[in-house]
């Protein structure tokens, strides 16, 4: 079973970069068309959108930490944190990941990279302060378990490419806009309105791109968490305090939302619908309290 989802996660992974590098290429294409510049535009396109995909892959997870300005944690500082990640990773048998803090009063975790060998789990100040040894062990295993299970690679692209959907759609308009107003260039109005396109559909593209990350692979590194720790309870004990904890995260954004271990912009207590990036909590501890 595992080994099919880590498949499909790779599988998946490619074709959103495929995608990332066909919508850069377009973006770019049409903007040297917009500046005449002719037969190069398909060359510049193509450069441009591979060079983009290969720095997205190689630097998406240290994108991912410097925007939620994560700090690597020390022996000193979180020893207790240090210990648990040691211990479970000689109980998974996975390679030690790089551990940061985010200076975050709300409790949350979420790990990056691009495989095991390459992975980063950081986890919140909050967190560290409201979980007891076990909860944290549950957390840091659930963590672990996506970066055994590779759900990690595309989570981490997924919220790059969100990003830069948004950024070159903003850009697009807002250049655009200067454009139609200090040029008579009969072709502004339609850079105007593809441009108001996609900075109207981006937000609905980003969160599609974010559904790509189907909500069962949370209930998976559930699972595979108690499998490592050995302790369902303590993973339990953690959702429900994660669950009942009112405090609003203050770094997190929607292009990392679907990476944490709970959805750190919306209430658990708010509607789950189709375009939820998390199940509800509710149900994952339905499903942990029926681990034999």
């Amino acid at each position: 079973m595992i080994l099919k989802e880590v498949r499909n996660n790779k599988i998946e992974s490619y074709f959103i970069i495929s995608l990332f590098i066909i919508f850069v290429m377009l973006i770019v294409y049409f903007i040297c068309l917009y500046f005449e510049l002719g037969s190069f535009s398909i060359i510049i396109a193509m450069l441009s959108a591979f060079i983009s995909a290969f720095v997205s892959y190689y630097s998406c997870d240290t994108l991912v930490l410097n925007i939620n300005g994560a700090r690597p944690a020390t022996e000193e500082q979180d020893k207790l944190l240090s210990t648990i990640l040691d211990n479970l990773c000689i109980a998974s048998g996975l390679p030690r990941p790089k551990l940061y803090v985010i200076n975050d009063p709300s409790p949350n975790a979420f790990a990056t990279g691009r495989n095991p060998n390459n992975a980063f789990i950081c986890v919140t100040t909050g967190l560290l302060e409201k979980m007891n040894k076990y909860e944290l062990e549950g957390v840091i295993a659930h963590e672990l378990s996506h970066i055994k299970n590779y759900d990690i690679l595309l989570s981490t692209i997924v919220s790059v490419f969100v990003g830069f959907v948004v950024i070159i759609s903003d850009f697009i308009f807002r250049f655009g806009f200067v454009r139609n107003r200090n040029s008579d260039n009969k072709s502004n109005p339609i850079i105007m309105i593809i441009g108001l396109i996609f900075l109207l559909l981006s937000p609905l593209f980003a969160t599609l791109m974010q559904l790509a990350l189907s909500r069962k692979r949370e209930f998976l590194a559930d699972s595979s968490a108690v499998e490592i720790t050995r302790n369902p309870e303590g993973l339990i004990s953690a959702l429900k305090k994660l669950s009942d904890d009112p405090t609003k995260s203050s770094t997190a954004n929607k292009a990392t939302a679907h990476m944490y271990i709970v959805n750190p912009l919306k209430g658990e207590k708010e509607k789950t619908n189709i375009f939820s990036t998390h199940p509800p909590i509710s149900e994952r501890i339905k499903r942990l309290e029926h681990i034999n």
